[in-house]
């Protein structure tokens, strides 16, 4: 049981019989009152943000979140296939609200970690950069650049992103899945 003033940042509890993600939380010290910790939490299976008050006497339980390796497989007809990293016949769904429309940026066989509670998985942590191949690239147009302009590119995943004028098909860049934006260019070997 965590205590009101350890209920920080990236702390996991649970609130009202479901996990909880702290993102904020401030002790406010009144002159008259009992001290209190103002936070901000964000529910794991909705993502929904609440503000929640604990005071002196609060106590809550912390989140029992397990982590587990899980392999990509693919997504077809808007559903996300994984398996479990150890036992490919082991085989779930995941949807696209959980998954955040990131899984345009797995390669199939990509391992990611998933995070569990109640041995059902809530959520997944995605590497935050990966590399991809360029499979369509439009030529950059000679006197096109002075703005330091972009173009639109497919990557092997299917993805489109906006990318700097001298990306070329063929090239390897780097993905930031945070942000779905480029990152750079991953030099050939």
């Amino acid at each position: 049981m965590l205590e009101y003033n350890e209920i920080t940042p990236k702390k996991y509890i649970v609130y009202e019989n479901g996990p909880y993600e702290v993102l904020e939380s401030h002790v406010a010290r009144t002159q008259q009152r009992k001290p209190q910790n103002q936070t901000k939490i964000r529910n794991l299976i909705t993502g929904q943000i609440i503000p929640v008050t604990f005071r002196s006497s609060d106590k809550v339980p912390e989140a029992d979140i397990e982590s587990k390796d899980i392999k990509y497989l693919y997504t077809a007809k808007g559903e996300t296939w994984f398996c479990d990293a150890k036992d490919p016949s082991d085989r779930f769904q995941l949807t696209s609200e959980m998954l955040g429309g990131r899984e345009k940026f797995l390669k199939p066989n990509t391992i990611v970690d998933a995070m569990v509670f109640d041995e059902k998985v809530i959520g997944v942590r995605f590497p935050i950069k990966m590399e991809l191949l360029v499979k369509e690239a439009a030529a950059a147009v000679k006197g096109n650049t002075v703005q330091g302009g972009s173009k639109q590119v497919v990557l092997e995943t299917g993805a489109t992103v906006n990318v700097p004028m001298f990306i070329n098909q063929g090239d390897l860049i780097r993905i930031n899945t945070e942000t779905g934006t480029y990152s750079e260019r991953v030099d050939k070997k």
